[in-house]
């Protein structure tokens, strides 16, 4: 078990790596190869460059629910298209942005925002990973009743159990899961809907009802010997062990593998890519 291994950068660093951003004619960071949720890189670059941290975080949450966490996890396709990468090393835009959120938090810029005025719609939201959570903040500050239904025993979906802490630690899910439900946001783990809730009974109970489940069913290898004894899918093996590591019992009913352990055993990996790195 290893903590985040990215060490963040001091103010000074963060604000001399924003100091490259070039000021593009055409910001390819966040253009059609770039960032997919349109952050406004250059501004926000610019903000941290002038230390105006307090707006940098309010332009990248007008885009951005959860910054902390794509800026931890984010695949960053922005510094692929930055154009600085044609030549040199692009602008460390993911940094700049997981200090921009951390600082953030620690001014007390993020904080619960409770809605001014109530609708009166009750909205049920099926599954508490990112989509669901960034689903729940954007209507429970629109003033609705929202209600998290999350079959596991915390929130946070593939997040929480799909990815080590050497990448994100959990904390800052439970961070950042404190501040909703000081907005408002009601959380029920424990409750597979379809299973112990019929999905009758929330159509009745809420106004609407909107579905975030997440994408974790295996893809098959369609190769001789994927169904051997000892081969396994890599999703069941990270989500035991985020388990193991975050104190809860491994086996449920969404996931009802018998446990896999790789301790002492001769281990090979198929695959080369992010969630090969994430099982060695």
């Amino acid at each position: 078990h290893f903590r985040e291994f990215t060490l963040p950068m001091s103010d000074k660093e963060v604000e001399k790596q924003a100091a490259r951003c070039m000021d593009c004619g055409i910001p390819y960071c966040h253009g059609p190869t770039g960032c997919p949720v349109h952050n406004q890189i250059p501004d926000w670059n610019d903000l941290v460059y002038n230390g105006d941290w307090d707006n940098a975080i309010r332009n990248l949450h007008s885009t951005n629910n959860f910054p902390e966490f794509t800026g931890r996890i984010c695949p960053a396709p922005c510094e692929e298209a930055c154009t600085l990468n044609l030549e040199d090393i692009p602008v460390a835009i993911k940094t700049i942005e997981q200090a921009i959120a951390d600082k953030a938090y620690e001014t007390g810029h993020i904080r619960p925002y409770p809605p001014e005025r109530k609708t009166g719609r009750r909205v049920a939201i099926i599954g508490s990973g990112p989509a669901g959570m960034a689903a729940a903040q954007q209507l429970g500050r629109a003033g609705h009743d929202v209600h998290v239904y999350e079959r596991e025993s915390r929130p946070g979906g593939l997040m929480r159990y799909g990815i080590p802490d050497f990448k994100i630690e959990k904390h800052y899910i439970d961070r950042r899961i404190e501040q909703m439900q000081g907005e408002g946001v009601s959380f029920h783990c424990g409750i597979n809907v379809g299973v112990d809730k019929p999905v009758a009974q929330l159509l009745a109970e809420y106004d609407a009802v909107l579905y975030c489940g997440g994408s974790e069913t295996p893809r098959p290898a369609n190769i001789p010997g994927d169904d051997l004894d000892g081969v396994h899918d890599a999703m069941p093996y990270l989500v035991q062990q985020n388990k193991r590591i975050g104190g809860e019992p491994i086996q449920s009913v969404a996931w009802p593998s018998p446990p896999i352990v790789a301790g002492g055993q001769h281990v090979v990996v198929v695959g080369g890519g992010d969630t090969a790195s994430d099982c060695v």
